[in-house]
């Protein structure tokens, strides 16, 4: 027996697709970050190895915006991935307020070992849908982001 309140069918199905996108975010989000912590690492210190290993040394500042989470934290990820030799902050020499970070040679290591069963995992947990399911939804998602953007949302 449904006992949701109706809002008319614009709104009715906007919600139902929200309230779905939502839970399917937060389950593949939670199974998601079980895989990355049996590697000792918190989502966002995996997050910023896996953004150093695939697309290279950047300013704080790019890591930051391309994990979606604020200065400060991305600070602390940082600190604990230097203390672990993982990474290292270099300072620009034009200039000295531009700090990049890359990854040193255990980072790039500990990258190419755990990505490979990270990407294995989240094939698994994909899987619940076919190939073409799983690019028509990422399409759909990159509309959807897309969209949201333009009309100011954000990133």
């Amino acid at each position: 027996m449904k006992t949701t309140k109706r809002y008319g069918k614009r709104a009715d199905t906007a919600l139902t697709m929200w309230v779905k996108l939502a839970r399917a975010h937060d389950t593949f989000k939670r199974l998601t970050a079980d895989n990355i912590r049996t590697f000792g690492l918190t989502t966002a210190q995996f997050g910023a190895l896996e953004t150093l290993g695939h697309i290279g040394p950047m300013l704080i500042g790019e890591l930051t915006r391309k994990q979606l989470v604020s200065g400060g934290n991305m600070t602390v990820v940082v600190n604990n991935l230097v203390k672990e030799g993982c990474v290292e902050r270099i300072v620009d020499t034009k200039d000295r307020r531009a700090i990049h970070v890359r990854l040193t040679a255990k980072g790039k290591r500990l990258f190419e070992k755990i990505f490979p069963h990270h990407a294995r995992h989240v094939a698994e947990i994909a899987s619940v849908l076919s190939e073409q399911e799983q690019e028509d939804l990422g399409r759909l998602l990159k509309k959807l982001g897309i969209g949201l953007v333009a009309r100011g949302g954000g990133q």
